[in-house]
């Protein structure tokens, strides 16, 4: 029986500390957290209008553009990552595909950025 306890003991020991560590956490928060927040600061924002408003009103289109413009720079970081990673083992074939994806983009950056989409009013 002191076997099992000893192999089990480390365990206790992390998951008491863990869950203490939470406890004081989240204590910590609700000492500290702000009681009375500004209306302004807790109201629903998306995409630059009420969240709560009609939903015929016009509203701009460029929030849309930036942010479909971030989803796609940002999936070519991170398919630029591991290929940075392994750049040492890869072959030719590897190497030029992913010039012709960056430039692919490249090209679609400068049609955005001649097109105004970069641009803010």
């Amino acid at each position: 029986m002191p076997d099992i306890l000893s192999n089990y003991l480390p365990i206790m020991i992390f998951l008491g500390l863990a869950i203490a560590l939470g406890l004081i956490l989240i204590l910590a928060a609700a000492i500290v957290a702000v009681r009375n927040p500004d209306p302004e600061k807790v109201s629903a924002y998306e995409c630059g209008f009420n969240a709560f408003d009609d939903a015929r009103m016009k509203f701009d289109v460029r929030f849309y553009l930036v942010s479909i413009l971030f989803i796609i720079f940002d999936l070519e970081v991170a398919f630029l990552f591991p290929w940075a990673v392994a750049f040492g083992d890869i072959s030719m074939t590897a190497f030029w595909s992913m010039m012709i994806f960056l430039g692919v983009l490249t090209i679609g950056f400068a049609y955005e950025w001649k097109k105004g989409a970069l641009e803010w009013e």
